[in-house]
This record gives C-alpha cells, structure tokens and sequence, in this order.
C-alpha cells in the first residue's frame, strides 16, 4: 500500500477525517510530529504538511521547521505528491521561494467562501471541485507572494491566496478540508469577541454549510489519494532537473 507521511506541526492540529477518508481510499497514514519531521521524503509515497499557530520560519520556536522545508524542496524536486494545509501550505510557499506575512489583511475565521481560478479547471487536486466553496479558516497570516512559476488555484475575499501548485503535484491550501463545523467548539468565545466576533453565529453558518463543505473535502481527498496512487504505480519520481530552481535548493 501506498504510504503517506503526515507531518503535525501543533498537537491539536491533526488530519482529522482526512485520515480514515485516505486510509479507505488505500492509502496507509503515518503521522509523526514535526519535531520528528524527516529532511526527506524517502520511504514515502506522499507528504502532507499540516496546521499550526506560528509562522514558516519561526525557526526559534519550532525548531524543525528548516528540516520540513527541505522535506517540501525534496518532494518537489523529486516528484512525490505533497499537500501542504495552512501552515502546511505557508511552508510549502516559503520552501519554493515564495513570502509570507504575519498578521497580514484581515484574519479569516469560521466557514468562509473560497473561488476557484480559471487555472483549477484542469488541476487534478480540484476536478470536481465546485467553482466556489465553503471551508473552516482559522489564520492570521497569508502567502503574499507565490513561489517563481506557482500555478494559483483559488483565492477569498479577505485572503488572495487560498491555493496555489508548485510542479507537479505539490499543493497548499490554506484552508482547511481537515475539519468541520465541530472545530469550533473548541474556539475561545472571549477572544473571538474581543475581535468583533459572535462564536454562535460562526458556529451555526458552518453547521448550516457543512454537508456541502463535506463533499468538497471528500473530493479533495479523493482527487490527492488518486494522484498519490497512481504516481506511486509509475514509479513516481522523475530525476529533477539540473536546471530547475527547486532541484538546485533541494541539492543544496
């Protein structure tokens, strides 16, 4: 079975019903804590890079994290399936050259509408997709600049970025296919309302719009464990090109 290594940068932060969705699909889920993350993906037939409250390159407080971008440069550079998740997703971005910002825009929390670009009409992880969504958001931060030659996928309102490939078959999304409605009951009310907002109300529009966010979560799932599978049946991994910039840091 194909073997799918997922990475969780915070403990409360885990793949939720990504987890039995994949293991159904056939794949066989690792999870090991990013304090363990490997510098590379061998072994592996997929990476998933999941969510956390600090930045990409808070490397003081989370001191693996130059070991999880080398993991991301290496999976690019070596064909293998990655799918980065909020953090995951900023990882992925500053791993490839791209920028993040902290505490940038404005903070997007609870379900939120995400659109497809024109550009996810012939991706593999979004086919089936619907053209706009709803999906729990819960960050602060933002990729503010994509890697050289990201292909973006899906934006928000108050987050441009909500998607983008590098390659292949590496993605990042910054929302949250992962979760549910039922994440918010664990969220501080005091703090939401000392931002302006209602935990209620954010708890009952995302209960109202969770079958239709289910599906597309599902088919997210689904359309990454078909990449993955079928990658891993060719063989997968293409020698990286001397001449690409993401090869050149991967060897680095």
């Amino acid at each position: 079975m194909s073997r799918l290594l997922v990475i969780r940068n915070a403990e409360p932060s885990g793949p939720g019903r990504l987890r039995p969705w994949w293991e159904e699909m056939g794949l066989t889920v690792v999870e090991t804590g990013g304090a363990s993350a490997p510098a590379s993906p061998e072994g592996f037939d997929a990476v998933v890079l999941l969510g956390g409250g600090f930045l990409p390159t808070a490397d003081a407080y989370a001191p693996w994290l130059p070991a999880e971008r080398e993991l991301a440069r290496r999976a690019i550079a070596e064909g293998v399936p990655l799918l980065g998740i909020c953090l995951g997703a900023q990882v992925l971005a500053v791993a490839a050259g791209g920028t993040v910002l902290g505490d940038h825009g404005r903070p997007e929390r609870g379900s939120c509408a995400v659109r497809l670009r024109p550009e996810a009409d012939a991706d593999a992880l979004f086919a089936g997709v619907p053209r706009e969504f709803r999906a729990i958001q819960n960050h602060r931060d933002q990729i503010t600049a994509l890697p050289p030659g990201a292909v973006w996928l899906a934006s928000s309102e108050a987050c441009p970025v909500q998607a983008f490939r590098v390659g292949e078959r590496a993605w990042g999304v910054q929302f949250h296919p992962e979760v549910g409605a039922d994440r918010l009951d664990g969220w501080d009310e005091a703090a939401l309302a000392d931002a302006g907002l209602d935990l209620g109300a954010l708890r009952a529009e995302a209960e109202r719009v969770e079958p239709e966010s289910v599906r597309t979560a599902r088919r997210l799932a689904a359309n990454f464990a078909d990449v993955v599978l079928s990658a891993a049946a060719v063989g997968g991994r293409p020698a990286p090109s001397p001449r690409s910039p993401v090869a050149r840091r991967a060897a680095d």
